[in-house]
């Protein structure tokens, strides 16, 4: 099988595609046919070496966490599948692993894919979804009638945030770039502001819930934009801010939450019965599998509006 790896941390020069032994299949374990596999900006962080407090320094290390496919065969125990099951899911965050042509998981790493959307649509949906939902119902517990501006919202995270917090009642206000004004609209933000004309610092109202997705927004720069009461969710996990965030917490009524995602089967699951039911799923670019340094120095320069995906090479 082929899998994309790395032998030390730099820059997208650094991935490589290797051929290696399919690894044997444990009784609990399932064997995925990978057909599609989402970028995320967790998986630079990580091959360059931003998050080796928590990836360690052991190499080779591989790549890809999110990824849909078709299961190849199941261990005797396995009883939620069994083969030929399309289905979704990820790998361990700090690990890798999911950009090969085989991936073997347990199965509460995974969902059924729904029938109504494809391979590389579904590949897109457990780290953004997750991460959205989590934002959502579990760091700033979002409720009817809250006021919640989207930092962000046309990203990977942003474009499922805003129509979870719109389906919770809130308003939603979408920062966006001129590309993702019309998107916003259309996914039901009830204001969109373009950060390329306007600035944030300025608008004139205060919100409930300030979630910033572009790790541009500093929690300072937020504070100016919250109630007394408020919560700001940021997913830039730096070990300064999950320590600033724990003193701060205890002392303001104006919360800073760190985004660290916790996956789990019934939230894999509540995310792919929001696509079956019709939430909107956004892929801005698909490349091959040989294309990988191609694929994550376009989309790590930022500006995607939605997500970029991989496929392998059967499924071109």
């Amino acid at each position: 099988m082929k899998q994309v790896i790395y032998k030390q941390f730099g820059n997208e020069n650094v991935l490589e595609i290797t051929t290696k032994v399919t690894p044997a299949l444990g009784k609990n374990q399932l064997l995925v046919r990978v057909k599609a596999v989402s970028i995320n900006p967790l998986d630079w962080k990580l091959y360059r070496g931003e998050m080796k407090l928590m990836s360690g320094s052991k190499f080779p290390k591989a790549v890809g966490i999110d990824f849909s496919g078709v299961i190849e065969n199941t261990g005797s125990d396995v009883k939620r599948f069994k083969i030929g099951d399309e289905v979704l899911g990820l790998v361990d965050v700090f690990k890798g692993g999911a950009l090969a042509d085989y991936v073997i998981v347990k199965d509460t790493d995974l969902a059924v894919k729904p029938a109504n959307i494809s391979f590389e649509e579904a590949a897109t949906l457990p780290v953004a979804g997750l991460s959205a939902l989590q934002i959502i119902d579990s760091l700033a517990k979002i409720h009817a009638g809250q006021h919640v501006l989207i930092n962000g919202a046309s990203g990977g995270i942003g474009v499922f945030a805003v129509q979870i917090a719109k389906q919770r009642g809130a308003s939603v206000t979408a920062v966006v770039s001129s590309k993702g004004n019309k998107l916003a609209a259309e996914l039901g933000a009830d204001h969109v502001i373009d950060y390329t004309k306007d600035d944030i610092a300025q608008i004139a109202m205060l919100f409930d819930t300030v979630i910033d997705l572009s790790t541009k927004l500093s929690f300072k720069d937020a504070k100016k934009l919250m109630k007394k009461q408020a919560t700001f969710v940021t997913t830039l996990a730096s070990p300064l801010i999950l320590l600033k965030s724990i003193f701060n917490n205890l002392l303001s009524g104006k919360k800073l939450k760190v985004l660290i995602l916790k996956p789990g089967i019934e939230k894999l699951e509540r995310v792919s019965e929001l696509a079956k039911n019709g939430m909107s799923i956004v892929v801005n670019k698909t490349y091959g599998l040989d294309q990988v340094r191609k694929a994550y120095e376009e989309t790590s320069k930022g500006g995607i509006v939605g997500k970029s995906v991989i496929i392998t090479a059967d499924h071109l």
